[in-house]
């Protein structure tokens, strides 16, 4: 039997359709990292293709990591020279090779969300912004989405027309731009963005990957942007063999700027393209492929298709509603600890997926009550640790100077006596000299009024050169080493002697291991493990590529961070209005946010293989209030038959329940705020709004009133202080003593 008779009828269409545009619509769970490998195997082997011709580009680097191998082992002999890589990671490597054609070194530094938030923070306090009207995460959205949409600086202030706040966004984006500039520095958007420049700008560059890249392959389309899209199309307009593979109904990322558009839209964009559908599902059970088809179809945004198996009907979807959140996290860990104890399944079989990184909490205590191991995946990056971007910054100023953000934030770590008046002497001895911060620092001696703090800042400035000059002829380790030793930092963690800092030594040493294991990894490809290659490789890691799949433990995780895996067990918590889909999803003007949240329900049902559990509670505790919820309309959408309700439910209240017939969520907006405004808590004087917080004159109290609580009961304010969005009211009440909450939510009313 060969290899491609292992494949049914539609994923062998696929394979076999080699010339020209094709998408292939991949359902959930229908083989499509086969068919792409397998299509890759027979381009070289029956076409005839040269692997070095054939690119196939992914977006996770553990996606790409499985890719590669399967290749490997399918295409033996030559396969290393197929390109199978990220957008990202492709990116890099291009920028690496063309980069100083658009003006910058080819050592840049690519700045992590951490560093993108600092650099943003300095931004705001040059521009003199106020951030507590525009904020820097808003801000760096307002960027990143300008770049995806490939705006540049001056499109974006033409388009700003005369719109004073778009005009600030608009000195924002210049100016960040401009400091990335003089950092020899790209953000995660600018790897694409400038790529795209590159080929549009320098038509050689472009027809050499042109040539080199003959056949290209798009994994997870659906989730691409208009940059990714352009940087596609521009590689394959000389050959035009592209073949793109995505599913519609999977399409989750709209708030990182995915467009569904390109591929609900590709047979416009390629018009002699042909479509092949792959519906047979090989991962999950019958019951669960009929329940998230059920809920699918409710979208109207989509390609038909049904989902469909030979794997059998399966066990029920289980429904469990509880009164509180706290029962449905005891009973989830409950169930999951008496299954393994029976030996029915292992720890790391079962996944917790909710819509919001805020539920962990409450499975958090749970799990380590029941000492059941867990893992949350999507918290925090282990690059994103203090003691982590403290030793990267030593590399990165060793391997690139110009990186201001990396130099400012080791000149005094550890402690050598650098102050805060020293470094904003030399940050603005830079900033009039128009140098960098380094540069600033060598020549320490000529900025005026430094003082005695000059001799402090030359022997950091030494240091450094010094870690420079070794760096040339040592290895990655050996440097780290000696960064270690010679800055005294492990000593510094182990003079606090916490439990805090015996965390951070072992992290340490788990960034040695990482090191290594790059090193062999050159080694293994015979290419140079470089400084600059490491540092890439560490940027480019996503928190999912953190997943260690061999561990036993419990996955907990956002339905966001749970699309491309799957688990025999899924307990899908959560499932309220308001919670999910979210009640500004299910209040939006544009129906397409709540098609968005249904596509996000059928990526956590199709995650399960075996057993799916859905879970909701009666009341739940957000943000200090507690709110009411019904049953998601998600649970409404799935077919009574195909669902297994508690015993302890009447099934007529249980079938009552699941078909509960609900109001639009408009309609009960409307009823909340008739309510609200009944209340005589709002007969004050209609507020003032100013970026969507009340004036602070328009709230109807102010500190020494009396105010009564809903819940609360009577009390003083004591305190109000103006916050971002809202203002932060303490009151001393009579009985339930002193407490802090947001005044949109505590509903104060004077007495």
């Amino acid at each position: 039997m060969g290899i491609y008779d292992t494949l049914n009828d539609k994923q062998q269409e696929a394979v076999y359709y080699t010339d020209g545009p094709l998408l292939i619509l991949a359902g959930a769970g229908s083989g499509k990292t086969r068919v792409l490998t397998h299509r890759i195997a027979y381009l070289i082997e029956e076409k005839g293709v040269s692997p070095w011709n054939i690119l196939a580009i992914t977006f996770t680097n553990k996606a790409a990591g499985e890719m590669r191998e399967r290749v490997d082992k399918l295409v033996g002999f030559g396969s290393e020279s197929v390109w199978v890589s990220t957008f990202h990671s492709m990116c890099v490597r291009i920028l690496r090779r063309y980069i100083g054609l658009l003006g910058y070194d080819t050592n840049f530094t690519i700045y992590d969300a951490d560093d993108q938030k600092t650099l943003m923070k300095d931004v705001c306090k040059l521009l003199q912004i106020d951030t507590k009207q525009l904020r820097e995460r808003t801000l760096l959205g307002v960027i990143s989405h300008a770049k995806n949409e490939l705006i540049s600086t001056e499109e974006f202030r033409l388009q700003a027309g005369g719109d004073f706040m778009l005009l600030k966004e608009a000195d924002v984006y210049e100016e960040y731009e401009k400091q990335l500039r003089s950092n020899n520095a790209l953000d995660f958007d600018d790897l694409l963005v400038k790529t795209v420049q590159l080929f549009q700008t320098q038509a050689d560059v472009l027809a050499s990957y042109q040539n080199r890249f003959r056949y290209i392959m798009v994994d997870e389309y659906q989730d691409t942007n208009t940059v990714q899209f352009e940087l596609v199309r521009l590689l394959a307009a000389q050959y035009r063999n592209l073949c793109v593979v995505g599913d519609d109904d999977q399409s989750i990322y709209k708030f990182r700027g995915a467009n569904i558009k390109n591929i609900l839209n590709f047979e416009e964009f390629f018009a002699d393209a042909k479509v092949i559908k792959l519906e047979q599902n090989y991962r999950s059970t019958g019951n669960i492929l009929n329940a998230a088809n059920e809920v699918i179809r409710n979208n109207n945004g989509r390609k038909e298709k049904f989902l469909w198996t030979d794997n059998g009907e399966g066990e029920k979807l289980e429904l469990r509603q509880f009164d509180t959140a706290y029962d449905e996290a005891e009973y989830i860990v409950s169930d999951i600890k008496e299954h393994v104890d029976r030996g029915d399944c292992t720890y790391n079989s079962n996944a917790v997926l909710y819509r919001t990184n805020a539920q962990s909490r409450m499975f958090e205590e749970k799990l380590v009550t029941a000492n059941v191991p867990y893992k949350i995946v999507g918290g925090v990056n282990f690059y994103a640790r203090r003691e982590i971007k403290d030793l990267l910054s030593y590399l990165k100023t060793v391997d690139n100077g110009r990186d201001d953000l990396a130099v400012r934030r080791i000149v005094n770590v550890p402690r050598r006596g650098i102050g805060l008046t020293s470094i904003n002497r030399v940050q603005e001895y830079a900033a009039s000299h128009e140098i960098g911060f380094y540069e600033a620092l060598r020549g320490a001696d000529l900025i005026p009024g430094i003082g005695r703090g000059v001799k402090k800042l030359e022997s950091f400035a030494a240091l450094i050169e010094h870690f420079k000059a070794d760096a040339e002829n040592m290895s990655i380790s050996d440097l780290m080493n000696e960064i270690i030793e010679e800055t005294e930092y492990i000593e510094s963690l182990e003079a606090e002697d916490s439990e805090e800092a015996k965390a951070r030594i072992e992290n340490i040493d788990e960034l040695m291991s990482k090191i290594a294991a790059y090193e062999e990894a050159c080694e293994d490809q015979d290419e140079p493990a470089t400084l600059s290659g490491f540092l890439e490789e560490v940027a480019l890691v996503a928190d999912i590529d953190t997943l260690d799949e061999s561990t036993d433990y419990v996955v907990l995780m956002t339905l966001h961070s749970a699309k491309g895996l799957e688990f025999p067990h899924v307990y899908l918590a959560g499932m309220e209005e308001g919670l999910f889909p979210s009640y500004l999803s299910a209040t939006a003007d544009d129906p397409d946010e709540l098609e968005e949240e249904r596509r996000l329900c059928y990526v956590g049902i199709t995650r399960a293989e075996r057993n799916l559990t859905l879970t909701c509670a009666r009341k739940r505790m957000v943000r200090g209030e507690t709110q009411y919820n019904r049953m998601s309309r998600f649970l409404k959408e799935i077919p009574i038959e195909l669902i297994s309700v508690e015993e302890t439910l009447k099934k007529e209240t249980a079938k009552e329940q699941v078909k509960y017939d609900f109001e639009s969520a408009k309609q009960a907006a409307y009823r909340q705020a008739k309510q609200a405004f009944k209340a005589q808590a709002f007969t004050a004087q209609k507020p003032v709004r100013q970026f969507g917080k009340p004036a602070k004159g328009g709230l109807g109290y102010e500190v020494g009133d009396r105010v009564r609580h809903i819940k609360f009961g009577e009390g003083m304010v004591a305190n109000i202080v103006e916050g971002g969005r809202d203002f932060e009211v303490t009151v001393d009440f009579d009985r339930a003593g002193t407490k802090k909450m947001f005044a949109g939510f505590a509903k104060l009313e004077k007495l």
